[in-house]
């Protein structure tokens, strides 16, 4: 039988927008209830109905018809041409971000698609919905309702940027590829849920799921897998587990133009390239050129910013933002300095702490060593306080844990028993402590630092060091880029004064970014200056980064938790058949995982700060999910050549 799905409401439509929150990076993760306008159909075969859609969402509900033209808040009239260039602080030694081996830069993966679109460098696409997926190099797919199996269709036009075309052996050897080669905290859980693949035809691919195991996600995930080409893997002989510079063709808009690994990186737009009319791609991939320029340190990089060396900057740095940007340009017009709206919740970023280091497992340590961050005086001092405290996994989402748990939740807590502490279910989810911002050392926290680590067996000695009933001294080592801003910098700085003068002897280790990056993946460190990306809906990839089973070695989890609570709530969200039953397991994962205390929170900036010549534009309406800089801005030409007949541009 064929089914016709109406557009929703309004009020449908209000309700989902109210939803709408982002998770990115690792395993893809469903989203909340979304707006509808979709048309499907199903069949009836072997007994059981055959669902056959243009994209997908766990609930059955898409915001995007079969004939959409192209997304909502694109400029399908976007003129193409041009060059944005930004960038990079620190160092790159590779162009294949899946082996453990060598850095690689985000602009290593972006010649690379897959059968359910993405933006690039796996950012959201659409940008204005959540928890959806949309065909691209398949036309539609098919599945059961006990989503068993799916079957991608792909599109017999794609084609890689060599000309040869994209197919189904070429989807199922990048499969296998990653769970042969990739990293292993990703092959052991896909393996698990997904034993097979089959080549139906060269551009038809059917994938099995395991019996017992969560649906959720794995449509999107082996949807989400990058296309890569078996011809040129087989012929060259490259692996995907060693470090290299030359890199498979792929089947998306940009290609490499040019690879000096301690200048630039440079893309250029495939004039060949199979799908830029697709509606998934109207508006979309608007500048001819992409360029990267790598810098040794932050100071560099602004300096070159204002000579012209490179037109759009994403700023982070918050002293830099409110007291740098009064160069002349700026003061001219020639760069645009303006905030715009990011409807996404922050990433959970913070100072981790390591789990696995014996002195941390103790919590009252943690516990003290958390107390020597001032967030208050580090915000105005340091940070123009431009800054919000962050609490949650899920900051200023529907599933943020507030208050005492209740309803819904209350009752998945109690159902897990002894599971959950008794302070769970009566009191407040933890929120940050507070201090003083009137002086960087606030002595009513350091008191209750010092009784904490007096508590856990660390007494003061003659020296002022800390040490055990054995003798042992209390060290911890904090291990930081030395490419981080100054004023981040800064601030980590001040942070590790005030752990010093609890008496413990603490070493600030800044590394450049190579060894950063190895004694990292090596969980070499006692603390850390990490994140965990947002989350709001569930999904397999929580397991990879909150689960027991890898986090002796996830590469996605920098603090090792592994927690039964965290582990029963990952699964209870798995099983989730409503919007309301997912919602309460989402929130009691927040719950759990600031009860748990793996990292100290740091503070977020609500909106994005950009600085570029006034040579591009955007949309009127920013979506939610993704900035777009480097996905459907584009280039005004006669601002440009303005800019070049003024001097402001070289």
């Amino acid at each position: 039988m064929r089914q016709t799905l109406k557009r929703p409401t309004a009020q449908a439509r209000v309700k989902a927008a109210r939803n709408k929150h982002m998770l990115w990076g690792g395993l893809g993760v469903l989203g909340l209830l979304t707006t509808l306008a979709a048309s499907g159909m199903a069949r009836a075969a072997d007994h059981e109905n055959i669902i056959s859609s243009h994209g997908y969402n766990f609930y059955g509900e898409l915001t995007y018809p079969a004939d959409y033209p192209h997304f909502d808040y694109v400029n399908p009239d976007a003129p193409q041409g041009g060059e944005i260039s930004i960038a990079a602080v620190g160092t790159f030694d590779s162009m294949n971000p899946y082996a453990r081996q060598g850095r690689a830069h985000a602009f290593s993966v972006f010649m690379y698609e897959s059968l359910l679109g993405d933006a690039p460098a796996g950012g959201a696409a659409p940008a204005d919905t959540y928890g959806e997926y949309y065909c691209l190099l398949c036309e539609r797919l098919e599945y059961p309702e006990d989503r068993s199996w799916v079957v991608f269709y792909m599109r017999p036009e794609a084609r890689f940027s060599d000309g040869t075309p994209v197919t189904a052996h070429d989807i199922a050897f990048s499969h296998n590829l990653l769970l042969d080669q990739g990293l292993k905290s990703y092959a052991d859980a896909v393996r698990k849920l997904i034993p097979k693949v089959e080549v139906l035809d060269d551009h038809t691919i059917k994938f099995y799921f395991a019996d017992g195991v969560s649906r959720r996600s794995l449509i999107e995930q082996v949807g989400g897998v990058p296309a890569w080409s078996k011809k040129w893997y087989e012929e060259t002989g490259a692996k995907l587990n060693e470090s290299r510079l030359d890199i498979s063709p792929g089947s998306g808009a940009y290609m490499v133009e040019n690879v000096d690994i301690s200048r630039r990186i440079v893309l250029k737009r495939n004039p060949d390239y199979w799908g830029n009319d697709l509606p998934f791609n109207v508006g979309r991939f608007n500048f001819d050129r992409l360029r990267l320029e790598i810098f040794g340190d932050s100071a560099a990089a602004f300096e070159a910013f204002k000579a012209g060396e490179y037109t759009f900057r994403l700023e982070g740095d918050s002293r830099k933002w409110a007291t740098q940007y009064n160069f002349p340009k700026v003061q001219s017009g020639a760069v645009v300095q303006e905030e715009l709206r990011n409807g996404a919740p922050p990433a959970a970023t913070g100072i981790v702490f390591n789990l696995g280091s014996e002195v941390l497992q103790d919590r009252r340590v943690r516990e003290a060593v958390a107390l020597g961050y001032n967030f208050e005086w580090t915000n105005e001092s340091l940070q123009n306080g431009l800054f919000d405290q962050r609490a949650s996994f899920s900051q200023d989402t529907p599933v943020m844990a507030k208050g005492a748990p209740e309803g819904v939740e209350l009752e998945l807590l109690q159902s897990l028993g002894d599971l959950v502490p008794e302070e769970m279910l009566t009191e407040p989810a933890r929120v940050p402590h507070t201090s003083n911002e009137e002086t960087l050392r606030d002595r009513r926290n350091l008191r209750k630092a010092m009784s904490l680590l007096d508590e856990a067996g660390w007494e003061v000695g003659d020296d002022g060091l800390r040490r055990n009933a054995d003798g042992d001294v209390l060290k911890l080592n904090y291990l930081f880029n030395s490419a981080s801003s100054p004023t981040l910098t800064g601030v980590m700085e001040n942070f590790v004064a005030n752990v010093s003068s609890m008496g413990i002897d603490i070493t600030f280790e800044r590394v450049d970014p190579s060894q950063y990056t190895a004694r990292e993946r090596d969980r070499d460190y006692d603390l850390l200056y990490d994140q965990y990306p947002a989350f709001i809906g569930t999904g397999t990839g929580l397991s990879q980064r909150f689960g027991s089973e890898d986090a002796a070695f996830s590469l996605f989890n920098p603090a090792g938790i592994a927690s039964p609570l965290v582990d029963a709530l990952i699964n209870v969200s798995l099983d989730a058949q409503t919007v309301e039953e997912e919602e309460a397991a989402m929130r009691a994962l927040d719950r759990a995982l600031r009860h748990e205390f793996i990292m100290i929170p740091m503070g977020y900036a609500p909106n994005h700060w950009v600085a570029y010549y006034d040579m591009y534009e955007y949309p009127d309406v920013i979506p939610p999910y993704n900035l777009g800089y480097l996905d459907f801005w584009w280039m005004n030409e006669e601002k440009a050549a303005e800019l070049r007949a003024s001097g402001a541009l070289r």
